[in-house]
């Protein structure tokens, strides 16, 4: 039996799938996943060309379009979340960004966590809203209000869980039955879990958004995003997108993110390690107000995200330093970031590399002052995306700041 007649058998984890979905070795047999760097694909005669281009012959036209090196990351990001298929996409904002022109159409109404990353909400909120698409924004937490929010012309619900960066869990099997009853689709954007946390499709969630950008590469190299879902709208409503729209994931970025993929088991398990580690530790020191990590017992949410999360609470830690107005609790924020002399000052997040980041003043930046209130986005706000260095070097390179605050 040759590699090309080998078939994967079912059942297998998603430590396994994540080093062996992907298309067939070529005729050379290489073990390593291949990088096609082409734009385009030579045809073997114009009769193939034409059933290729027409989409009734499976084969590469050219790289807009498809290309071996994105099937086989779409292929295995499909595999990990379960879904039929997958469609890849530039970045992270790409895939939503292709989601809603593919979904929705100008009168139509959507819901949305008001606690979502903030390039997320003004997409919804302020981009699509010129072109006659509404945007309710609700409670993560709250169902009824997610309920409440239901309109006739609803077409879509979207979630993030755990939010970013007050890592917020939402109720995904309740949303799901919320927005099937309205006749609409639950989109849930699953890059802080990733499949070997949490797989919302399993939960009820219609689509699953990644950005590859975080944990699927792991190293902050290339910026990449994917849709899963049916395939009735992976392959009939999205990819007619991509390749008109043309926000087509490169295949570098694609193999690169493979490779990323490879490891991913071990290191989400290995980030939620010291995740824990240091959270447990942030509730002791002093100067600090409050700590948001899902896997915390002090968590709101704590008991569902261990149902929805494998038991673990991921690898974002955010916290409140001290501070008697905005103003001081930004300057003490400030302060602990810049007497870090290990950690990362930088906005992307999983990272082997821990990352220290502002919200207040970068992800969250552009939003007005109503806006980060409702989000629950204060001045004194740190989210740390905790990477694999030794642990007791990152809280070390914390405590730095955290020693030395003035808290008024």
């Amino acid at each position: 039996m040759t590699d090309d007649e080998r078939t994967l058998p079912p059942g297998l984890h998603p430590e396994t799938l994540a080093l062996r979905t992907g298309l067939a070795p070529s005729q050379y047999g290489e073990h390593s996943d291949a990088l096609f760097l082409t734009s385009g694909f030579v045809q073997p005669d114009a009769e193939t060309s034409m059933r290729r281009f027409a989409g009734t012959e499976p084969g590469f036209t050219y790289s807009r379009t498809s290309n071996p090196t994105v099937t086989s990351f779409e292929q295995r990001i499909a595999a990990l979340e379960g879904t039929e298929a997958a469609i890849g996409a530039s970045t992270g904002m790409g895939a939503i960004l292709m989601m809603c022109m593919g979904l929705l159409k100008a009168g139509d109404h959507v819901v949305c966590s008001r606690s979502v990353f903030g390039s997320t909400l003004n997409l919804f909120g302020k981009e699509f809203a010129k072109f006659g698409v509404e945007t309710t924004f609700v409670s993560q937490t709250d169902v009824a209000e997610w309920r409440a929010a239901v309109k006739p012309n609803t077409r879509l619900l979207f979630a993030e869980t755990p939010t970013n960066p007050l890592t917020e869990v939402c109720d995904i099997r309740a949303l799901a039955e919320v927005a099937h009853a309205a006749g609409a689709l639950l989109a849930v954007d699953n890059c802080f879990c990733t499949p070997i946390l949490q797989r919302p499709a399993e939960l009820g969630a219609d689509l699953v958004i990644h950005s590859g950008t975080k944990h699927l590469d792991g190293q902050g190299r290339v910026m990449a995003g994917a849709i899963c879902g049916p395939s009735k709208l992976i392959v009939d409503v999205f990819g007619p997108i991509v390749r008109t729209a043309g926000m087509a994931l490169a295949p570098f970025n694609a193999w690169v993110v493979l490779k990323g993929i490879e490891t991913l088991g071990i290191r989400i398990k290995a980030h939620c390690a010291n995740a824990m580690e240091i959270a447990q530790w942030l509730e002791k020191q002093p100067g600090i107000s409050r700590v948001y990590y899902p896997g915390l017992a002090s968590h709101a949410q704590h008991e569902l995200a261990m149902q929805q999360q494998s038991g673990q609470g991921g690898a974002v830690v955010s916290f409140d330093v001290v501070g008697d107005s905005p103003e001081t609790a930004r300057a003490n924020a400030f302060h602990v970031m810049n007497s870090t002399r290990v950690v990362s000052r930088a906005t992307n997040l999983g990272d082997v590399k821990t990352i220290i980041t502002h919200p207040g003043t970068t992800s969250h930046g552009r939003l007005t002052e109503a806006q980060r209130q409702a989000a629950g986005i204060g001045q004194g706000l740190i989210r740390l995306a905790v990477g694999l260095e030794h642990v007791e070097d990152i809280k070390a390179d914390i405590a730095r700041g955290l020693s030395t605050l003035n808290p008024r």
